[in-house]
């Protein structure tokens, strides 16, 4: 995490697998001296840490990140008014299961989406997002 006070961004991987994904993300939020918090949570091993951890969670966005069904990003923005971007990341069929997995959300739950494994343009999303929150 970054020095600064306030947690403004959380990432949540769904697997300990997207570790390399994730970590584009850590990057360039670190090198931006933007505070974040990185967690693994599985919404569907976990649904109940799930939903205690963004109950309790001040984050301004989350970063979602997740392959295979993808559930992860759609489950926390069916959970939130904040911002979540969604990181489809590369198993099954190249990625493009999740990606179509977070593409296709319902009306009233957006998720906005990167490209498969572009962590660190979910970052440079998040940044773009708090710059409008300081205007």
């Amino acid at each position: 995490m970054s020095s600064a006070n306030k947690t403004l961004v959380s990432i949540i991987a769904g697997s300990t697998s997207d570790k390399l994904v994730y970590e584009k993300a850590e990057k360039i939020l670190r090198e931006n001296n933007i505070s974040y918090e990185s967690k693994v949570i599985s919404a569907h091993r976990d649904p109940e840490k799930l939903d205690n951890y963004l109950k309790n969670c001040d984050s301004l966005i989350y970063i979602a990140v997740a392959g295979l069904s993808a559930a992860l990003p759609g489950v926390i923005a069916s959970k939130t008014s904040k911002p979540v971007i969604g990181v489809p990341v590369s198993s099954k069929l190249g990625g493009l299961d999740a990606l179509l997995s977070i593409v296709q959300m319902p009306p009233g739950v957006p998720v906005a989406t990167v490209g498969i494994d572009r962590g660190e343009n979910a970052a440079y999303l998040a940044i773009r997002i708090l710059d409008l929150l300081k205007k």
